[in-house]
């Protein structure tokens, strides 16, 4: 380990560091509150999980900011597909 990394921690601890603080900017500047993100979460996973089935821990929910829009980005890992039944199976 560097003396450089070892007393100024490492690049991608900075890169962490600063991708948070986006995040976290992101979110009050688009009035969304961490409580209406949860729900969010929480709405979409309910749904997805009709038609897939997914790994809810690893399930990644952001806002991004470009320009003047915010968009919602998901990264949502499905580990496999529901198989429909016929209609009277629901």
């Amino acid at each position: 380990m560097g003396l450089f990394t070892k007393f100024f921690g490492s690049q991608k601890s900075g890169k962490i560091a600063r991708d948070r603080l986006q995040l976290v900017l992101v979110h009050d500047r688009s009035d969304i509150s961490p409580e209406m993100m949860e729900n969010l979460r929480r709405d979409i996973i309910t749904v997805i999980k009709n038609y897939v089935e997914i790994d809810e821990n690893r399930i990644e929910l952001d806002l991004e900011r470009e320009d003047s829009s915010v968009a919602l980005v998901a990264n949502i890992p499905v580990m496999t597909v529901r198989r429909q039944r016929g209609k009277a199976g629901r």
